[in-house]
């Protein structure tokens, strides 16, 4: 499995600070933004790195991690996105780098506090289709919320009035090679853009659709009160921690006491 980490964008919820810079290359406690998603897929044993960026300062992050070597990695590969497509859109300029592999794909603003290892390890084992990361927050209606029917995916409703669960997906996700075909099929939503919602409903309907709920906290930092949340939340407990997983044995590790739901599909 092949990772991607999605850090374009304008930021316009935190300027005046990314009139100047991408907001992925702001710090969060004592490290650029950046470099917390990247950590998340190496614990998850994913080592082949693309980074999707754009605006003025896509410069700064070949300056910023050039070949990958302080996070142990032989290179990192990055690509340019023009202007605002959407989260989809940004994804479908990595379909030759997966190459018919799957992907991890992680949004750049997205911290959490432990790893994603089980959860990686369950999708090695699903044998394609699409794995989504879900927690509960007290806000639903400000996320894209799941309908569930026990380990089943009904639906996925972008900041719906009244929520149908008291989960949030959050942005890291997990799809076969069908992901870039699925892509070319979508139209813009109201905003013009291709959603990322969009795609995870149509794994839905082909009931190829499994979901997880992350351990520890979680939070993305596109605000200036969640940019300071994850600031503190880092500084007080870490973050990308693997004391309870062995991230880099993903591939080898034999999911043991999971259920079928868990390591296949939901029809």
């Amino acid at each position: 499995m092949k990772g991607i980490v999605l850090a374009g964008g304008l930021g316009s919820r935190l300027r005046p600070l990314t009139a100047v810079t991408n907001k992925h290359l702001l710090p969060v406690y004592d490290k650029p933004m950046i470099y917390y998603p990247v950590q998340t897929l190496i614990n998850a044993g994913i080592k082949d790195i693309m980074i999707v960026t754009g605006g003025n300062s896509a410069g700064d992050f070949l300056k910023l991690l050039k070949n990958g070597r302080d996070f142990g990695l032989k290179h990192i590969n990055y690509t340019y996105q023009e202007g605002e497509g959407g989260i989809a859109a940004a994804l479908s300029l990595c379909e030759a780098f997966a190459d018919g592999e799957p992907v991890c794909v992680v949004l750049g603003d997205n911290i959490i506090e432990k790893n994603i290892c089980r959860a990686a390890r369950a999708y090695r084992h699903q044998g394609g289709g699409a794995k989504i990361l879900l927690k509960k927050v007290p806000d639903p209606q400000r996320f894209g919320v799941p309908e569930l029917d026990g380990r089943k995916v009904l639906r996925i409703e972008e900041k719906p009035e009244q929520p149908k669960s008291e989960y949030a997906v959050i942005g890291i996700y997990m799809y076969d090679a069908d992901v870039f075909q699925i892509i070319k099929t979508l139209k813009p939503s109201g905003r013009g853009e291709l959603e990322i919602t969009d795609v995870n409903n149509v794994y839905i309907e082909r009931g190829e659709m499994t979901w997880d709920e992350l351990d520890g906290w979680w939070t993305d930092a596109g605000t200036f009160e969640s940019l300071l949340r994850a600031s503190n939340l880092v500084a007080e407990t870490g973050a990308n921690n693997t004391d309870d997983a062995r991230a880099a044995e993903g591939v080898a590790v034999k999911v043991e006491g999971a259920d079928a739901a868990e390591i296949g599909f939901t029809r």
